[in-house]
C-alpha cells in the first residue's frame, strides 16, 4: 500500500511536533489532579467565624437618607452586609465605584491599610505575621481582578497572599505556592501564555487538531501492522522463507 509510507512519514513528523505538547498536557493533568483544589484555592487556611446576627436596629437609618447623603446621583444597587462585624450599606454607583456607609452612624467607611490588615488577620487561619501590605493599581498573573486592590502577604511557609478590592473591602483572591505551581501547569495545559485564562485560543485548537491526527494515524498504522503480522504468521513457512 503506497499510502502506508505517507502515513508513517506524517505520523513521525506530526508526532514529533506535537509530542512535547502532549507530554505537557499529561504532566499538567497529573499536577492538577494531584493537589486538592481546596489547597490550591487556599481554602484550608480560612478561619471559621460564628454567624453574625443583625437586627433592624443595626440598619436604623432610612435608606433614602443614606442615598441622598452619599450618592445623590443615584445607585445601581445597594446591599447590606458586614465588615469585621460592623453593619454597612454597600452603594454600587457603577463606573463611579462603591461607597461603604456605616449602617449605625451613617458615616462613610474607607478601606484603608488598617481595615485591610484587620480583614486579612480575620480571614487567615495561621498565626504567621504579615510580611507586606500595599495597594496595587495594575493586574498581574497572580491577580486578575478589579484594581486598585490591596495585597497582603503573610510570612508563612506557603507564601500566602490575599487580595482585597480597595473600594468594597471584599476578598477577591487567595494565592499560595501551590496555586502558583498549579497556575503554571494550567498555562501549559491551555497554551495561553499571556493571560492564562483563555482555553479557546487558536494555538490550543491547532495543537489539539494535530494531536488528534497523530493518534488517528498511529491507530491506522497499528491496525495495518497487526494485520500484516498475522498474515505473515498464516503464510506457509516455505513462502515466508
Amino acid at each position: 500500500m503506497r499510502v502506508v509510507p505517507w502515513l508513517m512519514f506524517l505520523h513521525k513528523w506530526v508526532g514529533l511536533i506535537v509530542g512535547i505538547q502532549i507530554v505537557l498536557w499529561i504532566a499538567g493533568g497529573l499536577v492538577m489532579t494531584y493537589f486538592p483544589i481546596d489547597v490550591v484555592r487556599g481554602e484550608h487556611n480560612i478561619r471559621e467565624h460564628e454567624p453574625i446576627e443583625l437586627t433592624g436596629s443595626d440598619f436604623s437609618i432610612p435608606l433614602n437618607e443614606i442615598v441622598d447623603t452619599h450618592a445623590p446621583d443615584g445607585v445601581n444597587s445597594l446591599a447590606a452586609r458586614t465588615i469585621l462585624g460592623r453593619p454597612i450599606y454597600d452603594l454600587d454607583r457603577g463606573e463611579q465605584g462603591h461607597i461603604l456607609v456605616d449602617a449605625r452612624t451613617g458615616g462613610a467607611l474607607t478601606i484603608d491599610e488598617g481595615v485591610v490588615r484587620a480583614l486579612a488577620r480575620a480571614d487567615f487561619l495561621g498565626s504567621d505575621p504579615i510580611a507586606e501590605i500595599g495597594l496595587i493599581h495594575e493586574t498581574n498573573l497572580e491577580y486578575r481582578g478589579a484594581v486598585p486592590a490591596w495585597r497582603v502577604q503573610f510570612a508563612d511557609s506557603e507564601d500566602t497572599r490575599l487580595y482585597f478590592t480597595a473600594d468594597t473591602g471584599r476578598l477577591r483572591a487567595r494565592r499560595n505556592e501551590t496555586w502558583r505551581l498549579f497556575d503554571f501547569f494550567w498555562m501549559l495545559h491551555i497554551m495561553d501564555y499571556e493571560n492564562r485564562v483563555n482555553f479557546n485560543n487558536p494555538l490550543l485548537l491547532t495543537a489539539s487538531v494535530f494531536a488528534f491526527i497523530t493518534v488517528i494515524f498511529g491507530m491506522v498504522l497499528l491496525v495495518y501492522r497487526i494485520r500484516l503480522k498475522d498474515w505473515n504468521i498464516m503464510r506457509p513457512r516455505a513462502l515466508r522463507d
